[in-house]
């Protein structure tokens, strides 16, 4: 895990952060309600379903994976307590934590790490599909150890780096009995986690209170977590000034009302706990429409969007100018030698759309996309009418489509209908575990994130499976730059953007941003100062 630069951890507000040595001498206080700003709903809260921050910002508070990330970014272990791999990454052994239970009070046992990975994460879970691709059999000797097999290496850096993501567990006795995408404990999640969910009324709030039996001894500290569902911006950032909401995750407030927040005494807005979560925004082109088939459009297309125009004067301090799918904080595997890059350049554009044989019609009009964006945050949506309005220039007319979350991922990735689509890509510590699955082959239809384009290349296919099974880290970057050189050469999407999520905290609360990914963690050690 790499941290962020400098630059992308600005603090947004000129009041100072609580210090450390400080907030380490307070005694935690028991009790207490956390809200939290709920921005987008989702069609499930089962994390081991669905990876998405949308889905960790409550899920995770309930269910648990394998392991997580320390303050360092170091995995550490929560439903295991430990683990060993064999040389050949073949075989990687986890000994699990005992005495955990259910919610519904049933034993937590190895039977419902075998299901989860054999039945969901493989075969269900958007990414899990392509990093759990070589997952033969989750073997259980005993009812604490889970020995997963592969037919291909897997290294151990990538399964430790994914798990906390792509590695929540789901009760296999809930789970086992028809099918699992319409149980009703995806919307109800039952966990292991220190929250136990109690209600979910959808356009109000879902909430969830205390474990009793939580594993942790004397954990959680608060009683109960309560996300108000806000979608308009305006009103949440207002709701953070009365009190009503103490947290808004995910940068889903305005960029000018993360800023203005920012310089309250009472809060805190800072990219501070998101580190493992740096995202970049994307342009995805539907091969199914012949115009977009063509590579001279989809870079005619990347030549007319000035994107440092667009992050000065829209983004500010919050973004910088992306230079490929695997963004510059990640150390590990960004490339060391230049990548195919598509500056701002009209004349290009002109002259590609040209070459591909669309001349300017009536009123200059070379032909018509509908664009569809993601409803997540603010800069997608201005990054979707820049785009519209800059296309304009070249003769290309776009039809802006807005839709809500389950509207958005129905139609772009079931459906498929779509020409453009703009979102998020989120990039988590290695490009195996939420990058590489952009661009290959073969994930399940519907699965959101994933390549749903219509696009197939079986070199890059290769070079992504030799990645993901190579268990020498020099290898591994090597082949990463590959990868990045045929994606950037290709372009069957476009990430031309890189920033990181910012949070806005209320000063009450304690222990936040302290790994991460904290959003998405379980908040077991959170508690609100009086």
């Amino acid at each position: 895990m790499t941290g962020p630069n400098r630059r992308e951890m600005l603090l947004l507000g000129a009041a100072a952060m609580i210090p450390t040595s400080l907030a380490a001498q307070e005694t935690p206080r028991r009790g207490g309600v956390l809200t939290v700003h709920f921005s987008t709903e989702q069609r499930i809260l089962n994390p081991s379903l669905q990876a998405s921050t949308g889905v960790y910002i409550v899920g995770g508070k309930m269910q648990e994976a394998l392991v997580d990330l320390d303050a360092q970014g170091n995995p550490v272990g929560v439903l295991a307590e430990s683990w060993e791999s064999a040389p050949d990454g073949l075989t990687h052994v986890f000994r699990l934590r005992r005495g955990v239970t259910w919610h519904d009070g049933k034993p937590f046992t190895s039977a419902d790490v075998a299901f989860s990975a054999m039945e969901m994460w493989k075969k269900i879970l958007n990414y899990g599909t392509t990093m759990q691709q070589f997952l033969t059999e989750v073997q259980t000797p005993d009812p604490h150890t889970a020995i997963f097999k592969y037919e291909r290496p897997m290294p151990q850096g990538l399964l430790l780096r994914g798990l906390p993501d792509l590695g929540y567990v789901s009760p296999k006795h809930i789970f086992e009995t028809g099918d699992i995408r319409q149980n009703p404990a995806n919307n109800a999640p039952i966990g292991t986690g220190p929250f136990k969910f109690v209600q979910y009324e959808r356009g109000q709030h879902i909430i969830a209170e205390r474990n009793p039996n939580y594993w942790r001894e004397n954990m959680p500290y608060l009683d109960r977590i309560i996300w108000r569902v806000v979608g308009d911006r305006a009103a949440a950032a207002a709701q953070m000034e009365s009190g009503q909401l103490l947290f808004s995750p995910y940068s889903a407030l305005s960029i000018a009302d993360m800023q203005r927040l920012g310089r309250d005494p009472r809060f805190e807005a800072t990219t501070r706990g998101n580190e493992g979560n740096v995202r970049t925004n994307t342009l995805e082109f539907n091969f199914r429409n012949p115009i977009l088939a063509d590579v001279r459009v989809r870079k005619a297309i990347a030549h007319s969007l000035n994107v440092p125009f667009f992050i000065e004067n829209f983004l500010g301090p919050f973004a910088k100018p992306g230079t490929g799918p695997i963004p510059s904080v990640s150390t590990d595997y960004y490339p060391t030698s230049p990548m195919p890059q598509y500056g701002y350049d009209v004349a290009a554009a002109n002259r590609l759309l040209d070459e591909a044989g669309h001349r300017r019609g009536a009123g200059g009009v070379r032909f018509n996309l509908r664009l569809n964006p993601a409803p997540w945050g603010e800069d997608i949506a201005l990054w979707s009418t820049f785009i519209q309005q800059s296309l304009q220039q070249v003769g290309i007319r776009v039809e802006i489509v807005r839709l809500d979350a389950a509207g958005f991922l129905r139609t772009v990735y079931n459906d498929w209908n779509f020409d453009l689509a703009t979102g998020w890509h989120q990039y988590r510590s290695d490009p195996a575990v939420s990058t590489t699955v952009w661009y290959r082959s073969g994930s399940p239809r519907g699965a959101p994130w994933t390549n749903q384009w219509g696009w197939t290349d079986p070199t890059i296919d290769t070079i992504i499976d030799n990645a993901a099974t190579e268990v020498d880290p020099v290898k591994r970057k090597a082949l990463y730059a590959d990868f990045v050189q045929r994606a950037q050469t290709e372009l069957p999407l476009w990430m031309p953007i890189e920033q990181i999520f910012v949070s806005v905290f209320n000063r009450r609360i304690r222990n936040a941003g302290n790994n991460p990914r904290w959003a998405s963690s379980s908040w077991h050690d959170t508690w609100l100062a009086s």
